[in-house]
């Protein structure tokens, strides 16, 4: 029971961290201060002679930010899609005659969801010519 809380701790924390830092950089002000820093370090080049160690900083630097972001940007992207698809299932199940097999698409494999695409892009096509369009 202890370890089932301590997980639900850890997610909640790294849910609360992720929300927190996705918004914060998706900010303009988060970009400008990005911006700044590139032009204190392009600036500072000619005071550290363009050495190594001074490309080392902004490459390190950079790395270790796009890699953490990966995570972060992933996390986000699996919540929203994870929430959209629980609201496009309530709106199936609502709807009168809707085919409740299209409820777990995400589940399909990459041949299955193509036959399904193919077969909407037909019934498309067909209600576009009834429609004369």
């Amino acid at each position: 029971m202890a370890s089932s809380r301590s997980a639900i701790a850890e997610r909640s924390f790294f849910t609360r961290l992720s929300q927190s830092t996705a918004h914060l950089a998706g900010k303009p002000q988060t970009f400008f201060l990005a911006l700044a820093i590139i032009i204190v370090w392009a600036v500072s080049g000619p005071f550290f002679g363009f050495n190594d160690t001074w490309q080392l900083v902004i490459n390190t630097s950079t790395t270790i930010v796009t890699f953490l972001m990966v995570f972060i940007i992933q996390n986000s992207q699996n919540r929203d899609t994870a929430a959209m698809q629980i609201k496009l299932d309530e709106l199936i199940l609502r709807l009168e005659g809707a085919r409740e097999e299209l409820l777990d698409l995400e589940e399909l494999d990459e041949e299955k969801l193509e036959a399904m695409r193919a077969e909407f892009e037909r019934l498309a096509r067909k209600a576009r010519e009834k429609n004369g369009g």
